[in-house]
């Protein structure tokens, strides 16, 4: 088809959100970041949270830092797509950006849990995609969280505690990744993109196309 007549029915393409969900330690952190490096495409979703700020962490970068207060009313707003205590910390996730990076066919990745994704099925099903990972073993997954160094012992054990719950969960998700090689991991993750970005329903246009080209 020459390109003029390419340009009068052109496809595009409406954004996915990706969700990795995992017990803490399980590599989702550290999976997100290698898929955000070389893939210009997708962006990560920054939420809000009343948690107090780590060391290294930046406004508006990493989170969006507010109070309990401003939280409550961005619920009752409707502003949020997905929003859950954890650990004693409020999360959520702002539906205007991710609405609005859709629409251009950008997607999001989301590093969120089983509660948040929940929330985001029910009301953005068919624009999301939902990954687990898994940790290769128990004792893995608490070397990982000793190995970091970022929490106490009581913090880590509480971690533990709830991963096996988080882990129960598993089959709420499209796909389910055990890993057990970090690089591995990394490349069906990129996989999967690549898989849900030639999905039918996400190719805005192709209906008109294909008329284009059965009408020669």
């Amino acid at each position: 088809m020459p390109a003029s007549d390419y340009d009068l029915n052109p496809i595009r393409r409406r954004g996915l959100m990706l969700v990795l969900s995992s017990p803490s330690g399980a590599g989702k952190s550290t999976i997100s970041r290698a898929i955000l490096e070389d893939d210009d495409n997708i962006s990560m979703s920054v939420s809000v949270t009343t948690r107090p700020k780590r060391p290294g962490e930046v406004d508006g970068v990493h989170y969006h830092f507010i109070d309990k207060t401003e939280f409550d009313l961005m619920v009752n707003r409707g502003q949020l797509l997905e929003h859950a205590k954890v650990f004693d910390n409020y999360y959520g996730t702002p539906r205007a950006a991710v609405m609005d990076a859709l629409v251009q066919g950008k997607d999001v990745l989301f590093d969120i849990d089983w509660q948040g994704t929940q929330q985001l099925a029910e009301s953005a099903l068919d624009d999301l995609v939902r990954v687990f990972i898994l940790p290769p073993s128990s004792h893995e997954l608490e070397r990982r969280l000793n190995t970091r160094a970022q929490d106490s012992q009581d913090v880590i054990a509480g971690r533990m505690a709830k991963a096996a719950d988080e882990m129960s969960h598993y089959p709420e998700y499209d796909w389910v990744i055990v890993n057990t090689d970090l690089d591995q991991s990394i490349s069906d993750v990129r996989a999967i993109l690549r898989s849900e970005r030639l999905k039918r329903k996400r190719q805005v246009g192709l209906g008109e196309f294909v008329k284009g080209l059965r009408a020669g």
